[in-house]
Protein backbone atom coordinates (compact mmCIF):
# COMPACT_ATOMS: atom_id res chain seq x y z
CA UNK A 1 0.00 0.00 0.00
CA UNK A 2 1.39 3.46 -1.17
CA UNK A 3 -0.01 6.49 1.32
CA UNK A 4 1.25 10.11 1.02
CA UNK A 5 1.64 10.54 5.18
CA UNK A 6 5.91 10.79 5.59
CA UNK A 7 5.37 10.88 9.39
CA UNK A 8 6.28 7.68 10.58
CA UNK A 9 7.20 6.35 13.89
CA UNK A 10 7.88 2.93 15.03
CA UNK A 11 7.50 1.07 18.39
CA UNK A 12 5.87 -1.57 20.40
CA UNK A 13 2.07 -1.73 21.36
CA UNK A 14 2.24 -1.42 25.53
CA UNK A 15 -1.58 -0.82 25.87
CA UNK A 16 -5.21 -1.40 24.25
CA UNK A 17 -8.50 -0.54 25.30
CA UNK A 18 -11.25 -1.68 23.76
CA UNK A 19 -14.35 0.44 23.31
CA UNK A 20 -17.90 -0.13 21.96
CA UNK A 21 -16.91 1.10 18.65
CA UNK A 22 -13.29 2.78 19.00
CA UNK A 23 -10.41 1.66 20.56
CA UNK A 24 -7.08 3.57 22.27
CA UNK A 25 -3.70 2.22 21.38
CA UNK A 26 -1.18 3.24 23.35
CA UNK A 27 2.63 2.79 21.33
CA UNK A 28 5.68 3.33 23.41
CA UNK A 29 8.73 4.77 20.86
CA UNK A 30 11.84 6.18 20.68
CA UNK A 31 13.33 7.07 24.75
CA UNK A 32 9.83 5.84 26.27
CA UNK A 33 7.89 8.54 24.74
CA UNK A 34 4.44 7.49 23.84
CA UNK A 35 1.74 8.21 21.15
CA UNK A 36 -1.79 7.48 21.91
CA UNK A 37 -4.17 6.50 18.76
CA UNK A 38 -7.97 5.99 18.45
CA UNK A 39 -8.47 3.73 16.11
CA UNK A 40 -11.97 1.52 15.41
CA UNK A 41 -12.30 -1.27 17.25
CA UNK A 42 -12.98 -3.15 13.70
CA UNK A 43 -9.66 -1.93 12.68
CA UNK A 44 -7.76 -3.62 15.83
CA UNK A 45 -9.11 -6.70 14.98
CA UNK A 46 -9.22 -6.80 10.98
CA UNK A 47 -5.20 -5.98 11.64
CA UNK A 48 -4.85 -8.55 14.95
CA UNK A 49 -3.19 -6.07 16.90
CA UNK A 50 -2.54 -7.07 20.44
CA UNK A 51 0.08 -5.66 23.17
CA UNK A 52 3.63 -6.48 22.24
CA UNK A 53 3.01 -5.93 18.72
CA UNK A 54 5.69 -4.22 16.64
CA UNK A 55 3.42 -1.42 14.73
CA UNK A 56 4.69 2.07 12.72
CA UNK A 57 2.19 5.01 13.84
CA UNK A 58 1.70 7.29 10.46
CA UNK A 59 1.12 10.60 11.28
CA UNK A 60 -0.67 13.06 8.92
CA UNK A 61 -2.44 16.18 10.25
CA UNK A 62 -3.14 19.42 8.41
CA UNK A 63 -2.70 20.90 12.18
CA UNK A 64 -0.65 20.82 14.81
CA UNK A 65 -0.74 22.93 18.08
CA UNK A 66 1.82 23.97 20.71
CA UNK A 67 0.89 25.65 23.98
CA UNK A 68 3.15 27.18 26.45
Amino acid sequence: MTISARNRVSGKVVSLTLGNVMAEVIVEVANGHRIVAAITRRSVYEMGIKEGDEVTAVIKSTDVMIEK
